[in-house]
């Protein structure tokens, strides 16, 4: 996947959205809609971040609460909960998320690469650290994400409604 490091001039429009404290974003090229939380139909014997599946149009998609999948803890349903619908590795998925703020346009100068953690942390889905004045954003490798293995299950979930 292109993180945009290897392009010294591109640049790239990332949707910022907030998860607990932080703020991250993912390409906007893959977002298909946005919407209000709602009710999802939960799903028997699945881990704790698929939340369900909803009918989209006639689509049933299955729900990801990235809260629960980043172990962010608290997690809370409010007026600005949102689930962002994603087309990824030709397939629709939702994901839950504290809230969407706004589509930023971030060179390539200020895309820094992510940090190495070692085995304590994870890193394998961040694509890097946008820099933009003051903020500070985790930028997702949401396809690498959404096509992980223990991801499987969204598709596996999607197939039993």
């Amino acid at each position: 996947m292109d993180n945009g490091l290897d392009h010294p001039d591109a640049a790239r429009e990332i949707l910022v959205f907030a998860l607990g404290n932080e703020e991250y974003g993912i390409d906007i090229l893959k977002v298909q809609e946005i919407r209000g939380y709602d009710a999802v139909t939960s799903i028997a014997n699945v881990p704790a971040f698929i939340k369900g599946v909803i009918n989209l149009r006639g689509n049933i998609v299955p729900i990801v609460d990235l809260r629960i999948k980043f172990g962010l803890g608290n997690i809370m349903y409010d007026h600005f909960t949102v689930v962002i619908i994603l087309n990824v590795a030709n397939r629709t998925v939702g994901i839950v998320v504290d809230g969407v703020s706004d589509v930023l346009t971030l060179a390539a100068n200020h895309v820094k690469p992510a940090p190495e953690f070692g085995a304590v942390l994870d890193t394998a889905y961040i694509q890097g650290l946008g820099t933009l004045e003051e903020r500070m954003i985790i930028l997702v490798d949401i396809e690498k994400l959404m096509t992980s293995s223990d991801m499987s299950l969204v598709d596996h979930v999607a197939g039993t409604v």
